[in-house]
């Protein structure tokens, strides 16, 4: 399966697109009250089979006919969507872990409608009929294989955006042999390679703190429903949208440039539940979880090969020159002597050596 994303030209058009986004929001909200009223009388979950069934009957009726100005399709995929959200609910309560189930959704907040084989049609150039409109979108390359699903979403600044998931079948591309790395994860650091090579942690959030409170304080000061309102959250989600969008170019030439100087990459199966519980919004501005994920695309592309070694395994207390492991080491601690060889340590570098390690010797 292969994503691709491409933004619609804007136009007076695409107000019919908003439309049908926020009766899909309609439609959500009164699937979400079905479920619950079934839910409380019956103890388990409308199945998804059953709810489709039932709003074929429904969109019969006078009252629920406007349905039909959505799509069945875009209905079925809101169907399924609750469908999931309620099994993950259930198996939540059976590892006991806390949760509630799916709940009601305000309808300027609801982004997106689905469409599977049908509701839409590519036409040459870069046009699209969606729900019998045609809108123009900028193509910035070109599709490749069975069009699967067709997702239109809206994003914070009003910008609609298409997201064609396809089943391309991709090429296997032949591993490469070469050198082979440790990556150890830090805060002040973003990583430290076994090379020992350090990469200083950007924190675009922070840098942008400032001008992200003052529009958000110039947000909290305009009358609600008003056209400044409107205007200055605009300014606040451009904002937002530019930390996310240097963050993301920052990722993906990081792990280019690793996937291209490493044939073979090893790194510690993180905790990020964890780690954000206890560091917080400095682990949400770094995207350690979205940089694994781009650095294992990159690999793909590349023909790198990498590991992830136990999340338990002592990387930094264990001396990479003779194995000896600290009873105790703080993180206040960044250079250490060992007690054994009295070889000195960096604690990022010497953890990076040890992963190098560890994951070579698994793979």
């Amino acid at each position: 399966m292969r994503t691709y994303a491409f933004k619609l030209y804007r136009s007076k058009r695409n107000k019919r697109l908003k439309q049908k986004i926020s009766l899909a929001g309609v439609i959500y909200n009164h699937l979400i009250a079905l479920h619950r009223r079934y839910y409380r009388l019956f103890g388990h979950s409308l199945g998804a089979y059953r709810l489709k069934n039932h709003i074929t009957k429904l969109k019969k009726t006078k009252r629920f006919l406007f349905w039909n100005n959505l799509g069945s399709q875009a209905i079925q995929d809101i169907a399924e969507r609750i469908d999931r959200a309620y099994k993950l609910f259930f198996r939540n309560l059976t590892h006991r872990i806390r949760a509630a189930p799916p709940g009601f959704r305000k309808v300027r907040r609801y982004r997106s409608f689905t469409l599977k084989q049908a509701g839409y049609k590519l036409l040459s150039g870069n046009r699209v009929v969606i729900m019998g409109h045609e809108y123009k979108y900028f193509k910035s390359r070109e599709i490749g294989g069975k069009i699967k699903t067709l997702t239109v979403k809206r994003d914070a600044l009003g910008d609609f955006w298409l997201y064609f998931v396809t089943d391309e079948d991709i090429e296997p591309i032949e591993t490469r042999s070469g050198k082979s790395v440790g990556l150890d994860f830090g805060l002040k650091t973003f990583l430290t390679t076994s090379d020992g090579e350090k990469i200083e942690s950007p924190f675009f959030m922070r840098r942008a703190a400032g001008r992200i409170k003052e529009l958000s304080r110039k947000l909290s000061t305009k009358k609600r429903g008003s056209r400044n309102r409107t205007k200055a959250m605009f300014n606040l989600a451009r904002a937002h949208r530019r930390v996310a969008n240097q963050r993301k170019d920052f990722h993906f030439k990081l792990a280019r440039a690793l996937a291209l100087q490493y044939a073979y990459i090893f790194v510690e199966d993180l905790n990020m539940k964890a780690m954000q519980r206890m560091w917080g919004r400095k682990i949400s501005d770094l995207g350690h979880a979205k940089f694994l994920n781009i650095l294992a695309w990159e690999m793909h592309k590349n023909g790198s090969q990498g590991a992830k070694i136990d999340r338990f395994y002592p990387s930094s207390k264990t001396c990479s020159s003779c194995s000896y492991v600290l009873p105790e080491l703080s993180l206040s601690m960044r250079e250490w002597k060992c007690p054994k060889c009295s070889a000195e340590h960096d604690r990022d570098v010497n953890a990076a050596i040890n992963i190098e390690r560890v994951g070579s010797s698994t793979l």
